[in-house]
Order: C-alpha cells, then sequence, then structure tokens
C-alpha cells in the first residue's frame, strides 16, 4: 500500500503499512493441482485468505443430466481422481436408493473391500505430497509405491488402472477371482511394514511436528459449525463416521471390526495422526471382508430391470437380450420412480453425497454433488490467519483439497 501522510497537530508523521498482495497459486506446485490463493501478508504473516475456486470447472454436474445412471460413471470416477471407485460407490449408492435396488451380498462385500483400498489410496497420497511439501522426500516414495499396488488390483478387477469405472447399477462390470483375493492378502500382508516405515520417518520426526503441531488449528465447535466431516472433523473430536452411524455395504456387519479414529488436538499433526491410524483400522476391514466374502452373483438378476444382463446371458437367454436391448438403445430405457433422493458414503475426504432428481426417465433431472474438498476449502482462510506464510502449505496439505472436486 502506498505511503499514508498523518496529521497530528502540527506535524507530519509517516505511517507505512507493510500489507502485500502475493498469488498463491493456481500455478504451484505445493497446491498440487489448479488452486488460487490470494494471501494479504503483514510481512510473513498472512493477514487474510481469499480462496478462487473455478479454474478446473469441467461441467460435471451438467454432464448428469445427458448422460445415464450407468453412463455417469466415467464422469463420477473424475471428481476426486484420487479414489475414483469412492465416487462410484457413492453415486451408485444413491441410484440404487432411488431405484430400490437391494445389492447381492458379494457385491457388497466387494465394494466395501474397494472403498477401503480407496482411503488407503487417498490417505497414502496426503500423507506423501504432506510430507514432501515440507521438504521430506523419502516417506513420499513409499507410499507411492503402496499405491502402485493397489493401482495393480484396480486394473486387475476391472481392466483400467486409474480411472476403473467398475461399478454398475445393481452391481459390478466384473466379479474377481481366486488370483485377485491372493494379489490383495498379498498386499496387506506388505504394507504394514511400509505403514510402519512412514511413521518411523514422519511421527517423531522433529523438524515434521514443528511444522504441523500446533498448526491450523480448528475447533469442534468450528469444525462442527463449518459442516466439516471426515478425517478433518474427526481430528478436531467429532465423533461421526457414516461407516459406523449410518451404515451402508457391509459396514453393518463389519462394525466391530473397526474403530473410529479420533483426535481432540485440531491442528495439522493431528490431521496427520488421524489418516495414518485411519489405514491400520482400513486393514482391519478389508482383512474381515476378505476372509467373509460371500459366494454367489454380484450383480441382482435380470428382474431388476434397470441392470444390464451378464454377457453370456445376453447370447442365451431371449429375456436377457431384450433387457440389454432395452437398456442400450437410446430411444428406450427404463422407468424410474419421479423421486428427489440424497445419499453419502464416508469417502476418504469426508461424507460425499448425491442429490438425485428424477423426472421418469433412466437419466437425471438433475444431480447436485455434496463434495468434502467444498466444504474444507471454505475453512481455509479461518485456519490459516495469523500463521506464517511457510504454514499455508502445511494447512492446506492437511486439509486434502482436490480441485476437479471442488470446482466440478
Amino acid at each position: 500500500m502506498p505511503l499514508e501522510l498523518v496529521e497530528t497537530g502540527q506535524e507530519q508523521a509517516t505511517e507505512q503499512e507493510y500489507l502485500w498482495t502475493l498469488n498463491f497459486g493456481p500455478q504451484h506446485p505445493a497446491t498440487h493441482t489448479t488452486l488460487r490463493l490470494i494471501l494479504t501478508l503483514d510481512g510473513e504473516r498472512v493477514v487474510k485468505a481469499v480462496p478462487d475456486i473455478g479454474f478446473l470447472h469441467s461441467g460435471f454436474e451438467k454432464l448428469g443430466e445427458d448422460l445415464t445412471f450407468n453412463q455417469y460413471v466415467t464422469v463420477v470416477d473424475r471428481m476426486n481422481y484420487i479414489s475414483p471407485i469412492a465416487n462410484e460407490i457413492a453415486w451408485f449408492h444413491v441410484v440404487e436408493k432411488l431405484l430400490g435396488i437391494e445389492l447381492t451380498p458379494r457385491c457388497k462385500y466387494l465394494r466395501t473391500i474397494f472403498g477401503e483400498l480407496m482411503r488407503l489410496h487417498d490417505h497414502l497420497l496426503n500423507v506423501g505430497t504432506s510430507a514432501l511439501d515440507l521438504g521430506a522426500f523419502t516417506p513420499f516414495l513409499y507410499a507411492f509405491y503402496q499405491r502402485e499396488l493397489i493401482y495393480d488390483l484396480c486394473e486387475y478387477a476391472s481392466g483400467q488402472r486409474f480411472h476403473g469405472s467398475y461399478l454398475r447399477v445393481g452391481g459390478l462390470l466384473y466379479d474377481v477371482d481366486d488370483a485377485w483375493i491372493r494379489k490383495l492378502r498379498e498386499f496387506l500382508n506388505g504394507f504394514p511394514k511400509a505403514h510402519g516405515d512412514i511413521a518411523r520417518l514422519l511421527s517423531r520426526n522433529r523438524i515434521f511436528i514443528e511444522r504441523m503441531r500446533g498448526i491450523g488449528v480448528l475447533s469442534k465447535e468450528d469444525a462442527i459449525n463449518f459442516s466439516c466431516s471426515g478425517p478433518v472433523a474427526r481430528a478436531s473430536g467429532v465423533v461421526r463416521d457414516l461407516r459406523k452411524d449410518e451404515p451402508y455395504l457391509a459396514y453393518g456387519e463389519l462394525r466391530d471390526a473397526f474403530q473410529v479414529v479420533c483426535s481432540d488436538a485440531g491442528d495439522c499433526y493431528a490431521r496427520y495422526l488421524v489418516r495414518m491410524e485411519e489405514m491400520l483400522e482400513s486393514i482391519k476391514i478389508i482383512r474381515a471382508a476378505v476372509e467373509n466374502l460371500p459366494g454367489g452373483p454380484v450383480n441382482v438378476g435380470v428382474e431388476g430391470k434397470a441392470v444390464l444382463p451378464d454377457k453370456n446371458a445376453t447370447y442365451r437367454s431371449i429375456e436377457a437380450l431384450i433387457q440389454h436391448f432395452e437398456l442400450i438403445m437410446t430411444n428406450r430405457g427404463y422407468p424410474a420412480p419421479v423421486e428427489e433422493v440424497y445419499g453419502a458414503i464416508e469417502s476418504p475426504n469426508g461424507e460425499l453425497g448425491f442429490y438425485l432428481v428424477s423426472d421418469g426417465t433412466d437419466r437425471p433431472y438433475r444431480c447436485r454433488t455434496r463434495p468434502p474438498s467444498l466444504i474444507h476449502f471454505a475453512v481455509f482462510p479461518h485456519l490459516v490467519v495469523g500463521h506464517q506464510l511457510s504454514d499455508v502449505v502445511a494447512i492446506l496439505g492437511s486439509l486434502n483439497i482436490i480441485a476437479a472436486e471442488l470446482d466440478r
């Protein structure tokens, strides 16, 4: 700001305001994606922060009005692209709620396994990049190697490595075989060692702790008032987890296999610790689900008129062939109830929900996303004021903002 002349009686005093405006992003390695922050600084201290969103707007919600329930899976994959199958679980959770479809037991367990693999996938990236932003390179490599093993599992099951597009209305694209189960067990047996290596490098690292502890403190009251969820809320003492409070898929049957991880510190270090402990709880859930994995089909039968029949059944059964024709032809489709529904799951970042308005066709009239990243990014200006410029990357990393989910 320019110099200001202040008259005091007969004297003139010169007062200088050391306030600077700094654009943090949208092109900055520590934002990871196209996030922009307009920071007002007094020296190195942040006086004000204004988030500027929209640089990665892709029209995801508008695309939902022109695609069928199954076709939209390729779009939701790309919202939180760090844990794409978790987005699919949320989307088909609300679609099946609308259509009144009850999944098969095997499908519920397999979706639960993939949901927890995505939680591991997301938390590993967050922990690795949070450490990388603060100068710790080795934990990043350990975390990314484990993520590659999860990618292998996704590729083996769905045929696609990054965006699986694995779920369908009423089931899954493919069932898994014994070889996939063996690969999953190998991953589960090797993960605790890698987790321990990351913990030894970071959890007692003096530099890492001093950069994280006491930084970006979010109180329990503020976490509730800002509608925070997931690890961000639980690190502030909010004991809420949809897997326990509103069970879906197989979580109701597996609720004794895991605990809800919470802290009351509310700072960046607490959010890191909550994510680290949640990964161990996810391993427990996956182990329990694998050991109790039911047999049978992964898709509901042809009596579910909204479900695409199996390819073999299409070739061998006239009923399945007719149903395939009805679902695939653009001028046909299937009727859906004229209703408005909301459904949500406990995604790696928090409560991920979809509000779906149906006009009776196989395409949504309106689909609105409740993304946790949007809520948590709105909290960022509240957390960063009063901190140093170097603390911005620590706070931003602890919130785990995904720009594609933020902008939609």
